[in-house]
């Protein structure tokens, strides 16, 4: 049952606090006392930088909470103040529902205030479609937005045309913006929740994508030929289902954009339905790039391709409070989860051990490491080139510790993102019920003689910036195959 407590696990506690008032202030120290007795990494990040670090950090931005307006304003000083302890698996969600506004920080959200952008959409579309030169002027697909991109003097903004969005179905709506600062361009993308986050200049990627920090946008009018290497690029990329495809006579091609629970049957298919191909073929490329984690049994069925030796995997532990124990209890006693006899036993067992420790770490598994192993050694696969980039992290970069012991494989890309030594999120609305804090419960037992949290796995071949991504199945191809 490890996979219960290496994947990113969301409970949400109701707090019965609603119908007080809150400002960004209390907020703020709600959530600073909450992550300070709860957080599994806190301790260790504080012995990493310092206490007088911590209250420098806690000074300056009690200082900016105190003038925050809005409640937007808030949640995002709020996430300030949690990055002093790491980039990933930390969180503030900003909630949407019925709460009373408070004195101070007021409950307008960012979609009643966004810009709309003036356009007359028929006519910018007919215009569009005798255009002869690829920039960024056009109508483009992202996600579930259709977005159309027009000049303003020296910049571009791109508004909605339509949406399948709660908050973006309005027309004209300000979806993105490319402008001049200086002598460079930026960009500013407004996410579903309307927080802009900027980013440098926008990169075609062929003519008809456009890469915007971490969004892809493709071209739907006008259309301009492109490089088929581009097209079999963005396939991946955008595909939200792993599938498996023959690049040559000696190399198999397997993508899998995510390790999310609700993913792992579709994974187990692709790699039961190939199976046969997968061993006859001499190469395997695995490519992982933008998969940010999920559950390592999404991953269980690909291990025995690449198995040489025994894998080794150390373990983590849990820090006992009464808040996190919690949800041990749930697990074990409340029907929505779908747990078996025997796991809900032992959730029950582990709350009891928690319980008897409270304010300890707790190796709830026994040994601190564990080591898999396989009857087989396959001959073939005989090489795995697996693509990593920023991208991955959590249950992904748990994977990458697992594959780099085979003899078989090697990672190319760029460094991860680094996030897996304080696991396991956890979540609790505020006394408001405005916004929703995510923190961790346990820490893997690696720390500190390996860490990866804000470092990140590297690869064994670096692909450098000379080498466009979207060529970069075709580079891992030719070193498979030399």
């Amino acid at each position: 049952m490890r996979f219960l407590f290496l994947i990113t696990v969301a409970v949400v506690l109701a707090n019965p606090a609603r119908g007080q008032t809150c400002t960004c202030e209390s907020n703020f120290e709600w959530v600073k006392k909450t992550f300070e007795e709860n957080d599994a990494g806190f301790q260790y990040i504080i012995d990493k930088k310092g206490q007088a670090a911590y209250n420098i950090h806690n000074q300056l931005m009690l200082e900016k909470v105190k003038t925050a307006k809005t409640l937007t304003e808030c949640i995002g000083l709020l996430y300030e103040w949690l990055t002093f302890f790491r980039s990933g698996h930390i969180g503030i969600e900003q909630l949407i529902n019925d709460a009373p506004a408070s004195q101070n920080v007021s409950q307008t959200t960012n979609a009643a205030v966004h810009e709309t952008w003036k356009v007359d959409i028929p006519k910018f579309e007919e215009y569009i479609t005798i255009k002869k030169e690829s920039d960024y002027e056009g109508v483009w697909q992202i996600n579930d937005y259709k977005v159309g991109i027009q000049k303003d003097g020296m910049n571009y903004i791109g508004f909605i045309i339509t949406a399948d969005v709660d908050g973006w179905r309005e027309p004209g709506l300000v979806k993105l913006k490319i402008e001049h600062d200086g002598d460079k361009l930026i960009s500013t993308f407004f996410m579903r929740d309307h927080s802009p986050v900027k980013s440098g200049e926008p990169e075609f990627i062929g003519n008809n994508h456009l890469q915007i920090g971490q969004q892809t946008l493709k071209r739907l009018m006008p259309v301009f030929p492109d490089d088929p290497l581009v097209e079999n690029y963005f396939k991946s990329m955008l595909s939200r289902e792993p599938y498996l495809e023959e690049l040559n006579a000696t190399t198999l091609y397997l993508r899998i954009p995510s390790f999310d629970h609700n993913e792992k049957q579709a994974i187990d298919n692709v790699i039961s339905v190939n199976k046969e191909k997968i061993l006859k073929t001499e190469n395997l490329i695995i490519d992982l790039r933008n998969n940010g984690g999920g559950s390592d049994e999404c991953f269980t069925k690909l291990l025995p391709f690449l198995y040489t030796n025994p894998i080794r995997t150390v373990w983590v532990e849990f820090l006992s409070t009464e808040l996190n124990n919690q949800r041990f209890l749930d697990f074990a006693t409340t029907e929505e989860y779908d747990f078996d006899d025997e796991t809900r036993k032992w959730m029950k067992e582990s709350y009891e051990k928690l319980q008897s420790r409270v304010g300890e770490f707790v190796n709830l598994f026994g040994d601190d490491v564990s080591i898999t192993q396989y009857d087989t050694v396959f001959v073939f696969p005989k090489n795995i080139g697996i693509i990593i980039n920023d991208g991955n992290a959590s249950t992904t970069e748990q994977f990458l510790l697992a594959a780099k012991q085979s003899k078989k494989v090697k990672l190319f890309g760029t460094t991860t993102f680094g996030a897996l030594d304080i696991s396991n999120m956890h979540t609790i609305d505020s006394p408001c019920n405005e916004f929703r804090l995510h923190y961790c419960l346990s820490r893997s037992m690696r720390i500190p003689d390996m860490t990866i949290d804000d470092i990140g796995l590297q690869p064994d071949y670096y692909l450098d910036k000379t080498i466009p991504q979207y060529k970069w199945v075709e580079f891992v191809n030719e070193i498979l195959n030399k």
